[in-house]
């Protein structure tokens, strides 16, 4: 049997299929590949054919021309905090040696992640954290049974929510299946965090965010350039404002870098290629001088004054703009979906594969809610924090 709804229905507890006003519908008619691709063209409005080869997202909206598409990032972002968090669990990348900057870490976005269920989920797992990873359970003849433990204690936490991760991205979609992405939502994530600190945070946000991507970013080549640019800092940050904007300029620098490699390549997105940011039609303030299109960051003159504005403007308040307006920033219970903002987008065009993956997607999804559902009832958490809930 294959069911056609959107992801969240089939965690809803007590669903049943076809029920008065039950938005998980029974696919009647999916015997052929034909068939099932039919009735997914009529539910979406549609006309994929088997023959489409199509399997780009098309029609992105631009993210350098309108500055509140930064607001659809909020999804994203948490979206990259549970996938890290998901890396390092499978890679088992926790031992004695990476243990405290992934303790530093969840402190930070404990305080300062601009999502609530992020900072809620991030708060569970830090403080049951010494008890369930206690220092000294990487004893010499037990650090491989200690490295598997923590993955297996630490996978009952939902980091960011019930809800998360949902498989896609929003602002941070790219045109081809291998660009963006995560590393696009983990950017605007430490983007976001470095315009929350306070003055005597940042020395702190900055070996944080450091001593993570040194430790737990998959890509060995990103971590060494990372790592490198971390170096360079000789003195400690006292000011909010220059840990922001030393962050701005690295992230310039890693595009300038990749502008190059991706250019010999031909590996970047045309739709999102590389460029020094913000860009003039987002920030035109930013700009002392003209200058040329092609030139690097180093080479502009920026107002960094006027730069320090935009990022906490655009990574600040804009970004979790949409969360206030649709009341995301209430309970966790909340019941509401993306399924309007996607809607109000034009994001979304879904290929035959995609199209083909959401019926089967919801058949399997649908068998897991039930055995998921079953196994709750048994779950017994570490430690629940009901004093945390107004985090």
């Amino acid at each position: 049997m294959l069911f056609w709804a959107p992801p969240t229905k089939f965690a809803s507890a007590g669903w049943e299929p076809n029920q008065a006003k039950s938005e998980i519908r029974l696919i009647d008619d999916g015997r052929t590949a034909e068939r099932l691709l039919n009735w997914i063209n009529k539910q979406i409005g549609s006309s994929y054919g088997l023959d489409d080869e199509k399997f780009e997202n098309e029609h992105l909206p631009s993210n350098i021309s309108d500055p509140g598409q930064i607001a659809r990032a909020i999804y994203d972002v948490e979206e990259a905090t549970t996938t890290a968090f998901d890396i390092i669990l499978v890679h088992k990348m926790i031992k004695s040696e990476t243990r405290a900057s992934l303790i530093k870490y969840l402190q930070l976005l404990v305080a300062h992640h601009p999502s609530r269920r992020c900072r809620k989920g991030s708060a569970e797992v830090l403080v049951n954290f010494d008890d369930l990873c206690p220092p000294d359970m990487w004893s010499s003849d037990r650090h491989e049974v200690a490295t598997n433990n923590v993955k297996g204690v630490l996978s009952n936490f939902q980091i960011c929510g019930k809800e998360v991760p949902r498989g896609y991205w929003m602002f941070c979609r790219g045109s081809k299946n291998y660009t963006r992405g995560f590393s696009c939502g983990l950017w605007v994530l430490m983007h976001s965090l470095s315009v929350r600190i306070e003055d005597g945070e940042s020395q702190f946000a900055f070996t944080a965010i450091c001593d993570f991507i040194h430790n737990f970013f998959i890509c060995e080549e990103c971590r060494q350039h990372f790592y490198e640019m971390c170096s360079r800092v000789t003195s400690p940050f006292s000011k909010a404002r220059d840990f922001a904007l030393w962050l701005w300029s690295a992230h310039n620098e890693v595009n300038e870098r990749l502008m190059k490699e991706e250019a010999s390549l031909e590996t970047g997105d045309p739709k999102f290629p590389k460029i020094i940011w913000p860009p003039k039609q987002l920030c035109p303030s930013c700009y002392h001088s003209r200058g040329s299109k092609d030139k690097g960051s180093s080479q502009i003159e920026w107002d960094q004054d006027e730069v320090f504005k935009f990022l906490i403007s655009y990574y600040g308040n804009t970004l979790v703009s949409l969360y206030k307006e649709k009341g995301f920033l209430a309970e966790e219970g909340t019941k509401a979906t993306l399924d309007d903002l996607v809607a109000s987008t034009n994001a979304v065009v879904v290929p035959l594969g995609a199209a083909l993956a959401i019926a089967l997607a919801s058949c399997a999804f649908g068998a897991l809610a039930c055995y998921w559902r079953s196994q709750q009832k048994n779950r017994k958490y570490y430690h629940q924090l009901h004093s945390l809930k107004n985090i």
